[in-house]
């Protein structure tokens, strides 16, 4: 009988060196999206996919992630007398999750931060989320990570969240080498590669930060060697695992946001923002208006 998929890992140990000085004493993952920290969407996500238990990795200058999740009875106290049910609401929201957190001592790479969380994972499949990615904040879709589940439960099988990136960026990511086209966006896969050579490659099939792992990954995590910026790469493992049990891919075709980077995060916040209730429409013609201004400055340069 296969298991039931119940626990989420989200690995927020990063020292988010591209957002300095921001980062400096504020954790990368409290970056807000207009009014929602980034790590906040992903522990929506696992929710609406069925996740139960939640624990986060986090590091040194977190302790702002623990904050957000927790309760502030001044806060809400003061929301409460004066009448803000609907902030009072979105605070709320915040507390009511099942929430653990760990640190992770040195920042030795994403699959040292997953191995912290065996305890918390004991004998069971998992799902690990990674923070820079951010999908279809937008919309109503299936949630990548349910997408991985529903794949486990036909499988049993580990299940990596891929999904098509220019060629010139394969070196950036890991990247699988499937199987012939794959069955309606599964693909089972002959190899998984960490940040390969554009030219070197073997798709611009690239991981994109949703993972659905066995536990077996974990005994391969406490011998795996350093690989890529002589860091634990969990990519690395994944093909490790793959060479004695079968591990999947599944092709994202949704949209997804990097907030991993400045013009990423800019863009995100922008998107988001164009469906925001209290800011769309300014946003919007915000926008147009500098549209305008920036087309007139280009041809009067032109002149």
């Amino acid at each position: 009988m296969i298991k039931k998929v119940r626990k989420a890992v989200i690995p927020a140990a990063g020292l988010g060196t591209r957002f300095l000085p921001a980062t400096k004493a504020l954790a990368k993952e409290m970056l807000p999206i207009v009014d929602k920290p980034t790590i906040q969407f992903i522990v929506e996500e696992a929710l609406k996919s069925g996740i139960e238990d939640i624990l986060i990795v986090t590091g040194k200058s977190k302790r702002s992630i623990e904050d957000h999740f927790d309760s502030n009875f001044e806060l809400e106290y003061n929301l409460k007398e004066k009448g803000k049910h609907d902030l009072l609401k979105l605070v709320d929201e915040t507390t009511d999750i099942n929430l653990h957190f760990i640190r992770q001592s040195h920042p030795r790479g994403l699959g040292d931060a997953v191995l912290q969380a065996q305890a918390f994972v004991g004998n069971e499949p998992f799902v690990v989320m990674l923070g820079d990615d951010l999908m279809n904040i937008n919309d109503d879709d299936t949630p990548l990570t349910k997408q991985l589940i529903d794949d486990f439960e036909h499988t049993g099988a580990s299940t990596i969240a891929v999904m098509e990136v220019p060629q010139e960026d394969v070196s950036s990511y890991g990247v699988i080498s499937p199987q012939g086209k794959g069955e309606k966006g599964l693909y089972s896969v002959d190899t998984f590669v960490e940040k390969p050579n554009s030219e070197e490659a073997p798709s611009n099939l690239a991981i994109i930060g949703r993972y659905l792992l066995t536990p077996e990954i974990f005994t391969i995590l406490k011998t795996q060697k350093p690989g890529a910026g002589n860091e634990v790469q969990l990519t690395d493992a994944i093909d490790t695992l793959n060479k004695t049990q079968r591990v999947f891919a599944r092709e994202f075709k949704g949209r997804r946001y990097d907030v991993g980077d400045k013009f990423g995060y800019m863009k995100t916040s922008i998107e988001y923002g164009l469906k925001h209730p209290q800011v769309a429409h300014d946003l919007r013609q915000y926008i147009i208006d500098l549209g305008k201004s920036l087309e007139a400055t280009a041809q009067k340069d032109k002149g």
